[in-house]
């Protein structure tokens, strides 16, 4: 049955510890989630565990969950998770950027949700700050990402620490913390042509009595010097429609779903 991922751990924990055996559960979501112990279960065996799960079980996701700690109450997970996604179907955004020979870099869990490209390079960083520098040191022309023409980061602390946890305290010094990142290191990178999108797969409001997805409208904010117009874009019928806008503005093909907000 779904469960959250903090509370397995500690219904489970102790006992995983005793048997050895994995801890296997899912979300509300189609997702299928292995968590183990990191030190005693061995992080190298859970991904191997993982890796032949995503060969058997038709679920959109195989998640390893790795944790540390020794009972009830302290069990915590470490910054060592891996996703096995499905692989998305032909034609996205991504593969008709690929097929125009636009360099992409993708940041963080991006890297595992694609499949890898000639144009492409991954810097695989694990929670909020690590993404920032990468991103803010591509937009500088520096590093790996220093020479693509898209970075593309998820900054998942907010829903993971923070959503999930119902814990709008928390969710509340992480937006400040990205606010500040976005005045004091991104914005100052910018160049002329550059465009910022800002959006996210699904809303997880902290406050709600679940620890799910709250599934209301996602944002969508764009903004940059090279941006052709301010205005309501209004609301969408697809996601699709930012990887749209980003083929049109890198002048590669449209996708096979989408249209361009511009």
């Amino acid at each position: 049955h779904p469960a959250s991922g903090t509370e397995i751990l500690d219904q489970l924990g102790e006992e995983h510890l005793r048997t050895g055996k994995p801890i296997v559960y899912t979300s509300a979501d189609s997702v299928f989630q292995v968590a183990a112990h990191e030190e005693r279960f061995g992080l190298e065996r859970l991904v191997a565990f993982c890796e032949a799960a995503r060969r058997v079980v038709p679920a959109c996701r195989v998640i390893a969950r790795p944790f540390v700690g020794a009972r009830r109450g302290a069990f915590r997970r470490t910054g060592n998770r891996r996703d096995w996604p499905l692989p998305p179907p032909p034609g996205h955004a991504l593969d008709q950027l690929d097929d125009a020979g636009v360099r992409v870099h993708l940041v963080g869990r991006p890297g595992e949700f694609f499949p890898e490209a000639p144009g492409q390079s991954r810097e695989a960083t694990t929670a909020n700050p690590a993404h920032g520098d990468a991103v803010a040191r591509a937009a500088r022309g520096e590093g790996p990402g220093g020479d693509a023409a898209l970075v593309f980061a998820n900054f998942e602390d907010f829903d993971m620490l923070c959503g999930h946890r119902n814990d709008p305290e928390g969710f509340a010094r992480l937006l400040t913390d990205f606010d500040r990142w976005l005045g004091d290191a991104l914005l100052p990178a910018l160049r002329p042509g550059d465009v910022v999108g800002l959006t996210a797969d699904h809303g997880n409001d902290p406050t709600t009595a679940s620890t799910d997805h709250s599934r209301e409208h996602a944002p969508l904010l764009c903004f940059g010097p090279g941006l052709p117009r301010a205005g309501d874009a209004g609301t969408r019928e697809s996601f699709a429609d930012w990887g749209a806008t980003l083929c049109r503005w890198l002048g590669a093909p449209p996708p096979e779903t989408g249209a361009s907000l511009f």
